[in-house]
Order: structure tokens, then sequence, then C-alpha cells
């Protein structure tokens, strides 16, 4: 089925190469392009009034001219970029995941789509055994209603 394709740890990774082979080719080529992208994986640096994210959609389009193509790379996982917005032209560092990326554009064609929709389970947050420890163990002797009768 394709859902089992689609949410696979291995399609996702071939989709992230291309991606980025796609995003190189075209600075390589100095070709402007857009990239259709989750807004909500997006992180701005420094972040952005709220007017300016209230506007942003789910999916967003991302244009890369000028300054913004000039001061774009890839890092690692994720494409960056300096832009601009708002009427003030409020100035923030974007960061974007390359899986993130739904669709990369030329001239309001889609030249790639990514149909990966996987994400990377993350470990949990390790706590100092100590702490945490603490921290259960009292939770749980407090809220055993026989254990106040230890408590003065």
């Amino acid at each position: 089925m394709l859902e089992n394709v689609i949410d696979e740890k291995g399609f996702a990774h071939i989709m992230k190469n291309s991606i980025q082979d796609v995003i190189i080719h075209f600075f390589e080529k100095e070709q402007n392009f857009g990239i259709l992208c989750k807004i909500e994986e997006v992180e701005f640096n420094p972040m952005l009034p709220q007017s300016i994210n209230d506007e942003f959609r789910p999916l967003t389009l991302f244009f890369l001219a000028g300054y913004t193509f000039d001061t774009a790379k890839i890092d690692g996982d994720d494409l960056i970029f300096e832009a601009g917005f708002g009427s003030d032209n409020f100035g923030s560092v974007v960061t974007v995941p390359l899986l993130s990326i739904i669709q990369i554009i030329i001239d309001e064609t889609p030249v790639f789509i990514n149909l990966s929709i996987y994400k990377e389970r993350k470990e949990p947050q390790k706590v100092a055994e100590g702490d945490k420890g603490v921290k259960d163990s009292m939770a749980s002797f407090l809220n055993n209603p026989e254990n106040s009768k230890f408590l003065k």
C-alpha cells in the first residue's frame, strides 16, 4: 500500500537526498525557485511578530530570489536563508527542514514533489536519574491518601 511506502524511513531518506540534490543543482545553475513547505516545521530567528505569523497558511510558499537566494544554503538536513517579511521587511533567518518541503517550484510549475510523510520519532529527553526518580517517587507517595499519616 502507498501508506507503507510514504511513511517509511528509507523512502524519506531518498526524498530528503533528492530534495537536497535538486536544490544544490539550482544553486549551481543560479536558478531562482520556490519551496512549498509545512510552516509548523519552519523556524525563524529572530522570531517573527505575531501579526506576520498569523498570515502564514499551513502550507506556505517561499520564493528564493535576489538577496534571499544569495543567502540560501543547505546545512545538514536544513535549507537556511534570510528573508524580509511584512510591510516593514522584518528580517529573519529562516530554517526549513528539507523533509518539510512538499514541492520545489519554478515559474509556478512544480518540478519536484515530496510524498514522504515519515516523521523521525524523537527519543524522550533523559532526565538525570536522581532528579526524575525522586520526583516520581515523591509524587507516587503523595498520591496515596494512606501515606498522609507519615507527613507532619
